[in-house]
């Protein structure tokens, strides 16, 4: 087990290896008559992450009489948004997806969320990694039931790369830019990007910072909120120097990310496109986008290229532990319902339900794919782990990298612009 260091929050917090677990129903108490009624905010719209949230609902609640439980699907880019407004307005959800970072922390200020520390089930601390807790913790209270560790890299087609005469995966940014040259002339866009949607534009300027930027300069940017560092304008360079290969699909500043068969998880599941930088969601995005609506059987992964002379930390990730929260004012039934969701056979369902690493190790054992057993074993071995950065630094600093990002992918800003714009929006934090 190789000890590191996770970003999260506010903080740079030294666990061990962020192992994958499973736990049981605990016994959080309930209503006086035992009854309750709950809603749930999820992000999966359709397919089989739809039909998990259906049956795992439907389960709880044959074996909880009385507790009922209403599930609202929200498309990903609309989520935060809208959960802000409605925490904001007193009318939140019970239970919601709980991104982490800087946005939890807010959360936590605020009165919004539930601590959890005491009422998770004794099998769930057995169970569940410390790590995977500490990502959802605050001044050592847990805030949410993590689910999923969902570290970024690219996604490739095999097909297209052994079309290509691409034998080895790229290791360095020159060896990436290579490939897209032999990928061009195939007749394929070498990178799907989706920055209609903003963040997955940002997702590339966030790990040129993690290879750029030390982790003590990503941590104390966490803290202070300062980005004057050199790193983080060195890091646009980078970017507004690859971009300049015209690596990406034609019209990638229209092009969404994951709705459609022309977003740009589609272009891979169709083969209109070689790669895509994302998150270990991708896999079950780039399923439901498949002609057969199955998992794309050449689907395969890499992690972010090295840059020479950069000072993070050589094999250093980003990637976020997806995780469900309980609202300030839920009933105790919540609790017991995130206990449920980390019980063994629930989380192996929802492995096969979304293609991506549960957080527990006995659905651990039943992963088969590839790709995703590649993503643990490199996750595992990282020296350093971030959170995303626009998690990590917040909402306002989010919104102001992503819209920042697209701008200078636009050729409608400069990095020093882009450094300074997430500069004044820290400010307003």
């Amino acid at each position: 087990m190789k000890a590191r260091k996770l970003l999260a929050g506010s903080a740079i917090l030294t666990i061990g290896m962020l192992g994958l677990s499973a736990c049981s129903a605990g016994d959080s108490g309930g209503s006086a008559d035992g009854s309750a009624s709950m809603t749930l905010w999820q992000n999966s719209t359709t397919g089989p992450g739809q039909a998990f949230w259906d049956s795992t609902i439907a389960d709880f609640e044959s074996a909880n009489p009385g507790v009922t439980i209403k599930s609202q699907a929200i498309q990903n880019e609309d989520l935060d948004g809208k959960l802000q407004t409605a925490l904001n307005s007193g009318d939140a959800p019970d239970i919601f997806l709980q991104r982490g970072g800087g946005k939890l922390a807010a959360m936590v200020a605020a009165g919004q969320v539930m601590d959890l520390t005491d009422s998770i089930s004794d099998q769930a601390r057995t169970d569940i990694s410390d790590g995977s807790f500490v990502a959802n913790s605050i001044d050592d209270k847990v805030w949410a039931m993590p689910v999923s560790v969902l570290p970024g890299g690219i996604f490739y087609s095999q097909d297209l790369f052994d079309k290509a005469g691409i034998t080895e995966n790229p290791t360095s940014i020159d060896e990436l830019e290579a490939a897209n040259e032999k990928l061009k002339a195939t007749g394929v866009a070498p990178i799907a990007l989706g920055a209609k949607d903003a963040w997955p534009a940002a997702h590339w300027y966030f790990f040129f910072a993690l290879r750029e930027c030390s982790p003590d300069v990503l941590a104390e940017a966490a803290d202070t909120k300062d980005f004057s560092d050199d790193c983080w304008v060195t890091a646009g360079e980078d970017l507004e120097s690859f971009a300049a290969t015209e690596p990406f699909n034609d019209g990638f500043l229209s092009t969404p990310a994951q709705q459609g068969a022309g977003s740009s998880a589609g272009l891979v599941a169709n083969h209109q496109a070689a790669m895509e930088l994302m998150g270990a969601w991708d896999p079950g995005v780039i399923a439901s986008l498949t002609p057969d609506e199955k998992p794309l059987p050449d689907l395969a992964w890499f992690p972010f290229p090295e840059i020479s002379g950069g000072q993070g930390e050589t094999g250093s990730m980003l990637g976020g532990v997806d995780a469900y929260s309980c609202s300030a004012g839920a009933p105790p039934e919540c609790v017991d319902f995130l206990n449920y969701l980390a019980t063994a056979d629930v989380q192996e369902n929802y492995y096969k339900a979304f293609n991506t690493p549960p957080v527990n190790t006995a659905a651990q054992a039943v992963v088969t794919e590839p790709y995703l057993q590649q993503i643990l074993a490199a996750y595992n071995e990282a020296p350093f782990v971030s959170v995303w950065l626009d998690t990590l630094y917040g909402l306002n600093v989010g919104n102001a990298l992503s819209v920042g990002v697209v701008d200078l992918l636009a050729g409608k800003s400069s990095p020093e612009q882009l450094v300074q714009a997430v500069n004044d929006a820290a400010k307003k934090a």
